[in-house]
């Protein structure tokens, strides 16, 4: 559908079901109502008394119009705007409620709206012509004020009202156009794109897919002139008819038909039949031939114009030569690769996914209490900017996007990849495009011609990659109007209120527009890598954030380590921290050496309880604290002398719930290039063992090279988030292969669970001002309880002696 078509009276591009018999419905009620309309007029008009009270005329006069007071008014007005003519312009109107009534609808309503008001004007123009009786009551022609208006324009050249000869001249000469606006305005004409027509359209001749991508263009700007639009159109098919029949001749000449393989043959027909659907649904106005769901399969074998090689009137073509499969092969391989080959964008274009669902915390924030409460108050969702409602770009219609589709499709053929795109979805930063290649294509081939593609599309970059578990490559290209991820969309979302997930990180969102909610408990450590303004702090700043927002000081501890002194200061002083935060790159390795034996000074403590992991721990302790009871164990402590048996003693734990504890480095090439093995070494022990602790690391940095991510780092951070770097080596060197260089910066990452299984996301941006607002609300809740051991240096550590401040 154009944008001049008006989607509520277009009832012919319905297709099937309770949807369409109930559009079908209302289209007849407002048929019908236009009818009543036009009687009510008719009647009006044809009561009319000049005498009867009106807008214009003030009297106690009893109204003597068929229609009452409501009618005198209505014939009074049409006739002082548009005189005899009133009852011509209710004419495009009966033929109106004649179309809606019989479920054909009405297409192009503004500009037919506007037709039919250029119309009626031109009509009271040609009864403002003749000359009007001296009875006439009215201070106006027979064509009323606007028949007068019209008239006055040529009056300037004659010098006086035309009469006579001239005014007899004028009329004819509008009456060429009053009877073109009449057509129109009354849809009697150009009636295409998908608008029943009464008898079925005849089929177009096949055509070039290229000609049809130029040729969108050309059809909007003659729809206004339908004869020579015509005439154009059947000159420029049979145009490019004959030159792609030439061009296959040079084909046919230079390749021999013995070497070409069969599914070679099989997308030249597809291409054929999918150009003259194309076509059909341009021109044509029975938009059901394209219904895809198999409980409509009998309606639509009739109609389908899907690739059958029975078909005798599709493959009616010298050029063709191959033998038809029998109805039970179907299924095979020649057949399935046919069946992507369809034009039409509601089936290949998905639509974009929702918004987040808002969760019930919004409208509990929206309620304003007047008790004070003593317990730690989360942040409000009001510290955060509100999304703004962005009108949809145009460019992401699914006119665009299949016609984009088509010019990739063209782009790969002009480097030598066949295939054909299954899939568009668009999203809020970048459109995937999936290609399934014909047989004998390789991925790395397509992969490599990212930075081609990005040129001959017009893009700043292209990410070609395999989607994981189909036969497509996905193809990314970047959307011409970036939306902007906001996080109080995420964070206000059912999916992230309602989430079982223990440390629950906001990444941001997918591809087609969809929360990515990750748990750093499951992860359990993260990497992150970027260049500088890649949006690496943004995304550090939203996963802490994510944390601030759901758990109180008792559940979350943080530490802190920022050798920059820039990004993390702001967090100085909230509740949640164990220790200010680190600064000193010499202190850093002490604060991790603390975490180091902390974790282990947990292991010991749930060995001693009996549980495998931080939760098991917690339950137990939460649950002899619920019961009043104490937790004890029995150990042997020796033997006794005289009779030999196990002296056993009772001990009593004090136990309390442990909080989970995570570690944020910002910036790891900072503390690698001071203290490099010692670095290294505590982080490898909590990248190894922290999980069941419930400490976890989330490490940054901006110089993602081997020697910052080493093969050590690299093995115990399975989970790793790449923002936008400069080579392909970087890319390699975070993720294990290349893509990261094609990102867009400014929040684009590429994120890597555990496995190898790699996701595009688009990280919320929050801005300073955000982060200020959250952190006042934090140190207003309490005071953070430091710990000095982390930061000193303890000179009996034996554990790692390198790493001595």
């Amino acid at each position: 559908m154009r944008p001049g078509a008006s989607a509520p009276l277009a009832l012919a591009d319905t297709g099937y079901g309770i949807r369409a018999f109930a559009r079908r419905q209302v289209g007849r009620l407002v048929g019908a109502g236009l009818f009543a309309l036009v009687a009510f007029g008719i009647a009006s008009l044809a009561t009319w008394n000049v005498a009867d009270p009106s807008f214009s005329h003030a009297t106690d006069n009893i109204v003597s119009n068929a229609m009452g007071y409501v009618g005198a008014v209505f014939s009074d007005l049409a006739m002082q705007f548009f005189g005899l003519a009133a009852v011509a312009a209710l004419v495009p109107a009966v033929v109106w409620g004649f179309l809606l009534f019989s479920a054909r609808g009405v297409d192009r309503l503004p500009k037919r709206g506007l037709a039919w008001f250029g119309y009626a004007v031109l009509a009271a123009a040609i009864a403002g012509c003749v000359v009007p009786p001296k009875t006439w009551p009215l201070p106006t022609g027979l064509g009323g004020v606007f028949g007068d208006m019209v008239l006055k324009i040529p009056g300037f050249v004659v010098g006086g009202y035309p009469t006579g000869l001239i005014a007899s001249l004028l009329a004819v000469l509008l009456a060429a156009p009053a009877l073109w606006l009449f057509a129109y305005g009354s849809a009697l004409i150009a009636r295409q794109n998908g608008f029943a027509v009464l008898e079925q359209p005849a089929a177009p001749e096949p055509r070039d897919q290229d000609d049809l991508l130029f040729d969108n263009d050309e059809d909007e700007g003659d729809e206004g002139i339908l004869a020579l639009g015509a005439i154009t159109h059947w000159w420029l098919s049979l145009r490019a008819y004959l030159r792609r029949r030439a061009a296959r001749r040079r084909e046919h000449d230079d390749f021999d038909p013995e070497m070409e393989p069969r599914a070679s043959a099989w997308r030249r027909a597809a291409e054929r039949v999918e150009s003259a659907e194309f076509a059909e649904s341009r021109m044509s106005a029975d938009g059901r031939a394209r219904v895809e769901p198999e409980f409509f399969a009998a309606m639509v074998n009739d109609r389908s114009a899907s690739l059958d090689p029975d078909d005798a009137d599709v493959f009616d073509d010298d050029d063709m030569d191959f033998a038809p499969e029998p109805v039970g092969q179907r299924s095979t391989a020649p057949n399935a690769k046919v069946q992507p080959f369809r034009s039409d964008a509601a089936t290949r274009v998905a639509a974009p996914a929702p918004r987040p669902v808002p969760g019930a915390r919004v409208q509990r924030e929206a309620q304003t209490s007047l008790i004070g409460s003593e317990q730690f108050e989360m942040p409000s969702l009001h510290f955060l900017s509100e999304p703004k409602n962005v009108v949809r770009d145009a460019s992401l219609s699914k006119d665009a996007l299949e016609q984009n589709a088509r010019l990739l499709e063209g782009v790969l053929e002009d480097f030598g990849v066949k295939g054909e795109i299954i899939h568009v979805r668009p999203g809020p930063v970048v459109t995937l495009y999936e290609l399934e290649p014909a047989p004998g294509i390789k991925s790395s081939r397509v992969i490599g011609l990212s930075d081609d593609i990005a040129r001959s599309m017009s893009a700043i970059a292209c990410r070609v990659a395999v989607v994981p578990g189909r036969n497509a490559i996905g193809i990314e290209l970047p959307n011409a109007k970036r939306e902007t991820v906001y996080l109080r969309e995420i964070m206000a979302s059912r999916d992230f209120e309602t989430t079982k997930a223990k440390l629950a990180l906001a990444l941001g969102k997918t591809i087609n527009g969809e929360a990515v909610i990750v748990d750093i408990a499951k992860m359990p450590h993260v990497l992150v890598a970027g260049t500088t303004g890649s949006g690496k702090s943004v995304a550090i700043n939203t996963m802490i954030l994510s944390l601030l927002y759901r758990l109180t000081p008792q559940d979350c501890r943080l530490i802190m380590i920022d050798p920059k002194m820039l990004e993390l200061s702001v967090y100085d002083g909230i509740p949640h921290l164990l220790t200010p935060v680190v600064t000193d790159p010499k202190k850093a390795v002490v604060a991790l050496k603390w975490t180091v034996r902390e974790m282990e000074d947990r292991y010991r403590k749930m060995s001693k309880v009996g549980v495998r992991n931080i939760d098991g721990f917690n339950a137990r302790v939460q649950q002899a604290e619920k019961k009043g009871e104490k937790i004890s164990r029995t150990v042997q402590t020796g033997f006794d002398r005289q009779t030999g048996e196990a002296i056993y003693e009772t001990e009593n734990l004090d136990l309390e719930p442990m909080p989970y504890i995570v570690v944020i480095i910002d910036e790891m090439a900072d503390l690698m290039m001071v203290a490099g093995k010692d670095i290294e070494g505590a982080v490898q022990r909590l990248a190894q063992m922290a999980r069941a602790a419930g400490i976890h690391v989330i490490m940054a940095t901006q110089r993602p090279s081997v020697d910052v991510i080493t093969g050590t780092i690299k093995a115990n951070f399975p989970t790793r988030i790449s923002f936008q770097v400069t080579s392909k080596i970087d890319s390699r060197t975070i993720l294990g292969e290349q893509g990261a260089e094609q990102l867009l910066g400014m929040g684009d990452m590429l994120y890597m669970a555990g496995g190898g299984r790699i996701q595009r996301v688009h990280g919320p941006f929050v801005s300073d001002d955000e982060v200020e607002k959250i952190v006042a609300h934090l140190k207003l809740q309490g005071v953070p309880e430091y710990l000095d051991a982390i930061t000193e240096d303890d000179d009996e550590d034996d554990d790692e002696p390198s790493g001595k401040g």
